[in-house]
């Protein structure tokens, strides 16, 4: 790009590539920090639109992707300012979980009345969230939209000069500069990989297979959990007009997820029925299923000089507790928090410097989360006698044991640990 060309590239502070739910969070979390924010969305559509899709959905059916909302996550999206327009959407405070191994006896149940909570935390369908998000960035001037913008190139940091920034080029032949590129374009991200950022990647071996069911004996916001040989299967709380409604996440192995996808709706219900072991009564009326092979990925790094990566884009793990989504939603909490006291205390807030504290801060924890994940799921798939027998006394003797297990519930809750501010409770 010639010296003209690039006088005449449009400019702004941070530009943010991916509209999803993370990338959106981080948007509105610095909406007021006198920075020039531009979100840019491969689809062609602009927020109204998408909020009115997703209000007329929502009237008709659910959404099969949903998130087991921490109080952390809460927090972090109150600060957006999209929770209370989320509450007044739809959200589903569940107040109890019921853990069981299928294989044997033992069993955990938590409860938020031994906390001291109303709730563990809220089901909300990602659409419902991504719906607040956009209504709630309408009202935040600094943050841009750009649509329709599908990116092809992007230029390292161009250090040597006064204002150091990075040229993103896009299909339609248009580019534009940022000092500071975020990339929040999901698991499969491009920017990613215009990035050249290396990353650890295996396959769980497992397929999830997601919708929502009608249960006959109501979801009594609770969410049911049954570990298994071949994977874990889990019920979730979701609220219509009745709470008689599941969203399901069935974990297993990618022939069993063949076979549960060919069966019909009939079938498919009464295999979950067995499943969950009778527990919710009869199993019916299943929306259109989708099943999702697993991988877990990892970025052996975060940043770059105006480079950060956050949400799937830095790190996927697998849903077995959830919290794929909250993981993100901290990466933002965090890198917003550490742009906005770079940016206070007058420091070059998208050097690569400042942008490691974000990395020092997550990097660690979600490893130590995904380390977790790959751990319960090899106890879990082994069949042999010893660590079957070891697994179901240490599920009993936990549940028996109320200062231990509330103290590993508070944070998995996001009620205590290391939290950005964001996360916090006033």
């Amino acid at each position: 790009m010639s010296e003209h060309q690039q006088q005449h590239t449009e400019q702004v502070d941070i530009a943010i590539v991916g509209a999803g739910m993370v990338g959106m969070t981080l948007a509105c979390l610095l909406a007021d920090s006198g920075l020039r924010v531009r979100v840019i969305e491969a689809r062609d559509s602009d927020r109204q639109s998408l909020i009115d899709a997703e209000q007329q959905q929502r009237s008709n059916d659910f959404d099969n992707r949903v998130s087991a909302l921490t109080i952390a996550s809460q927090q972090i999206l109150n600060h957006a300012a999209a929770w209370p327009l989320m509450q007044n959407m739809r959200v589903t405070p569940y107040t109890r979980m019921d853990v069981w191994d299928g294989e044997g006896s033992g069993n955990i149940q938590f409860n938020s009345h031994e906390l001291q909570e109303s709730c563990l935390g809220h089901i909300v369908e990602n659409r419902v969230t991504l719906a607040a998000l956009y209504q709630a960035s309408l009202n935040m001037p600094a943050i841009e939209w750009q649509s329709g913008s599908r990116l092809t190139g992007l230029s390292e940091c161009d250090t040597d000069t006064p204002d150091p920034s990075r040229t993103l080029s896009f299909a339609d032949g248009s580019s534009l500069r940022a000092r500071l590129v975020i990339a929040a374009d999901g698991a499969m991200s491009n920017t990613r990989r215009l990035a050249d950022l290396p990353m650890w990647e295996w396959d769980y071996g497992h397929h999830a297979i997601v919708t929502t069911v009608h249960i006959a004996e109501g979801h009594q916001h609770t969410c049911w959990q049954r570990f298994t040989d071949d994977g874990p299967l889990a019920f979730l709380p979701v609220s219509g007009a009745d709470d008689q409604h599941g969203s399901i996440v069935w974990s297993t192995s990618p022939d069993h997820a063949k076979a549960l996808m060919e069966l019909d709706d009939d079938a498919f219900c009464q295999a979950l029925e067995r499943a969950i072991e009778g527990r919710l009564g009869t199993v019916s009326a299943p929306q259109p299923r989708m099943s999702v092979p697993l991988r877990q990925r990892h970025a052996s790094r975060y940043v770059q000089a105006g480079f950060a990566a956050i949400g799937d884009a830095a790190h996927t793990i697998h849903p077995l507790a959830g919290q794929g989504v909250n993981l993100g939603l901290l990466d933002a909490a965090v890198l917003a928090e550490v742009i906005l006291d770079a940016r206070a205390n007058g420091e070059s807030w998208q050097s690569d410097y400042v942008l490691h504290r974000y990395q020092r801060q997550r990097q660690g924890e979600n490893l130590k989360m995904a380390a977790s994940m790959e751990g319960f799921k090899r106890l879990f798939a082994t069949d042999a006698a010893v660590p079957r027998l070891l697994r179901n006394i240490g599920m009993s003797l936990m549940n028996q044991a109320p200062m231990v297990k509330n103290h590993i519930v508070q944070q998995a809750m996001g009620l205590s640990g290391n939290l950005p501010r964001f996360a916090r409770r006033s």
